[in-house]
């Protein structure tokens, strides 16, 4: 186990428009509010044609090859994730949502780009004091945070 300790900051209330990717308008929204560090809820609906990820292929291979999902309607979502910054300073979040369409569902990260359906509601709650970052890792091909 690797932790740190943050203190709480601002919270901002966020909504995410028709057609906007969740991922670019969060980590824009945090450049442009100089946030370093956040935790966030999210809901409301994903459009279709978003991707999400949905496992690695293996799930011990190395490097990991990720398997990709694209939602085929609208569907409910809902999600919780962290922002933190990469090693040039650049604001990287990880998101897990679910997806919920009649009596179907998927659950992945959003990172391949996850469409708004109409409206996205996100509260993201400032960390501060923290020099936690995302840094990567090159066995396993992808950004991990190091507390």
């Amino acid at each position: 186990m690797k932790y740190s300790e943050a203190t709480p900051g601002r919270i901002f209330i966020i909504r995410l428009e028709d057609g906007e990717i969740i991922h670019d308008e969060i980590e824009k929204f945090a450049r442009d509010h100089s946030i370093d560090a956040a935790a966030i809820i999210i809901l409301g609906g994903a459009d279709t044609g978003s991707r999400i990820i949905v496992g690695p292929e293996d799930g011990r291979s190395s490097p990991i090859t990720p398997m990709e999902h694209v939602l085929r309607d609208a569907h409910e979502a809902m999600g919780t994730g962290t922002l933190f910054p990469d090693r040039e300073g650049n604001p990287v979040i990880h998101i897990h949502m679910s997806f919920g369409r009649n009596d179907r569902s998927s659950t992945g990260c959003i990172r391949s780009g996850v469409k708004v359906w109409e409206v996205m509601e996100v509260i993201l709650f400032e960390l501060t004091g923290t020099g936690s970052m995302r840094l990567l890792n090159e066995k396993l091909g992808f950004k991990l945070l190091e507390p």
